[in-house]
């Protein structure tokens, strides 16, 4: 029986696309295992699945001035000896990183131990934990075909982002009970990332009556976001995040207003909704998302409104305008190729598993 190991924290975004895979896996006899960090968010989010999860040190590599940059190099070399010690005790017949600060030690110690490491990149140029990894993977797996170009060696291979079979099986009854709604009003639903954005709830709540004459909102906040100042508010439902139900909630909504991290905007492309984006400034990034957001709106797939330029009355504006055009959205969205992504990332982790 074939054993694989994977690993991937930090956000969401870095999670839920191996559980797309691990599933996939699992069918085909595999027996899998997770590395993460102890106080990520992949440790909540793969303990509901049951798999064994593996806590190792982990530090941030900053691009930027700060103190706890003397610190944290002594986590991840601290985590690439928890992450060996794990790997070789497991004897996996692969590695598979999503990315994020916590898979860097644990692809070092695969390669320390010999083990074909594949890893996936999400957003149209590699973030700094990849880009540290690569040069110690065996395949680097690419979401957008343009990515390729960026990586050398002859390692990297388009291959998609893997949507959750469960992502495409949302029951919109389900979600319209939850939210109390009703379908005689068009839906609009708003997240800002797994962790939340305050600016857009700030810009969403300071619309909110205007949106409400026309639209019912299901919104995800995030931690620590919920204000009680709109509890009971007819019409409106907050939510600080949102795990099995999310399908449900997706599957009901006519148009979506989001952050623009590749795996939800992927997600929403699959399910064809019409989507603003605001995109994580340069200043608060390394600008993956601008890139992510202008390649959705280059190909008619949905509208991108800049966070600096965000406002109450231009979020409400745009997101009218959004609604409007819906058809033409949808439309180009039906010509994507939608391809297994799922099928071709297993058969390269088959093909390059350990013998």
């Amino acid at each position: 029986m074939k054993s694989i190991v994977f690993t991937g924290g930090g956000s969401a975004g870095h999670v839920t696309p191996n559980l797309a895979l691990i599933a996939r896996l699992k069918e085909r006899g595999w027996t899998v295992d997770y590395i993460g960090s102890a106080d990520g968010i992949e440790k909540s989010i793969i303990g509901e699945t049951g798999i064994p999860f593996h806590a190792i040190s982990s530090g941030k590599l900053r691009r930027y001035f700060d103190l706890k940059n003397f610190k944290d190099p002594f986590k991840v070399l601290k985590g690439v000896y928890d992450a060996y010690r794990i790997i070789r005790k497991l004897k996996p017949d692969a590695v598979f990183s999503k990315g994020g600060f916590v898979s860097v030690p644990v692809v070092v110690a695969a390669w320390m131990n010999r083990i074909p490491v594949l890893i996936h990149e999400s957003d149209m140029t590699p973030g700094l934990a990849n880009k540290l990894s690569i040069p110690f993977a065996t395949k680097v797996c690419v979401t957008f075909p343009e990515t390729i170009r960026h990586l050398a060696g002859g390692k990297a291979e388009w291959t998609g982002l893997p949507i959750r079979d469960e992502v495409l099986r949302g029951n919109a009854l389900k979600g319209l009970a939850v939210c109390d709604f009703h379908r005689q009003k068009p839906i609009l639903f708003v997240m800002g990332g797994s962790l939340g954005s305050r600016a857009i709830n700030e810009a969403l709540r300071g619309g909110l009556d205007r949106l409400l004459e026309k639209f019912q909102i299901a919104h995800i906040c995030g931690k620590g976001n919920l204000d009680p100042a709109f509890d009971g508010k007819r019409g409106y439902r907050q939510f600080e995040y949102v795990t099995g139900g999310l399908p449900d909630l997706l599957a009901m909504a006519d148009v979506v207003v989001s952050r623009s991290g590749s795996t939800s905007i992927f997600e929403f492309l699959s399910l064809r909704k019409p989507m603003l984006l605001v995109p994580l400034s340069r200043n608060a990034s390394r600008g993956d998302q601008i890139l992510n957001a202008e390649s959705f709106r280059s190909q008619g797939y949905g509208e991108v409104l800049e966070e600096e330029r965000m406002t109450a009355g231009t979020l409400a504006e745009a997101v009218f305008r959004l609604y409007d055009e819906r058809d033409r959205y949808v439309e180009r969205m039906k010509s994507h190729s939608n391809q297994d992504s799922i099928a071709r990332i297993v058969g390269l982790i088959e093909r390059s598993a350990r013998r």
